[in-house]
């Protein structure tokens, strides 16, 4: 049985984005690799902050719903456009730190960083993916411990 196109295409993309450089790259090489995949990491961070927002807003609001109190929302609102995007800037700084990483333990080290980039990547995507969804999570706590009556 063949797997589904989209579950194919997936499949392909993500060896794509998290695949090893076989041999050292000029500086150039090193940078474009990493530019390539500024987007899609993007797009995972973004579908992560949604998911963490909707949860986040969902236990506030249904906190304000049952006891009055809007957990954790801030006042006034337009807070929280100006702290995703904060945040969305901050994200994308670390991420070009990537690069530079790489291109220094080169320089420094003299050392050959085909497997750096594609390890660094993917444990920087899965940090911004777990700081992403520590509003969720603290909201979540916040409501369990204090049975959504706030600080």
């Amino acid at each position: 049985m063949r797997p589904a196109p989209l579950l194919r295409i997936s499949w392909r993309l993500a060896g794509w984005l998290f695949a090893h450089r076989l041999e050292k790259s000029h500086p150039a090489h090193v940078v474009a690799w990493w530019e390539l995949r500024r987007l899609p990491y993007n797009m995972i961070v973004g579908a992560t902050g949604v998911l963490s927002l909707g949860v986040f807003f969902a236990v506030a609001f249904g906190c304000e719903r049952s006891r009055g109190v809007p957990l954790g929302l801030p006042s006034p609102p337009l807070l929280v456009v100006i702290a995703v995007a904060a945040y969305l800037i901050v994200a994308n700084i670390f991420y070009t730190g990537g690069w530079i990483l790489e291109l220094l333990v080169a320089k420094v080290w003299r050392v050959s960083t085909p497997v750096f980039g594609p390890i660094a990547f993917t444990l920087g995507t899965a940090l911004s993916v777990v700081v992403t969804l520590v509003p969720a999570g603290l909201v979540i706590l916040l409501a369990v411990f204090t049975s959504c009556r706030g600080l």
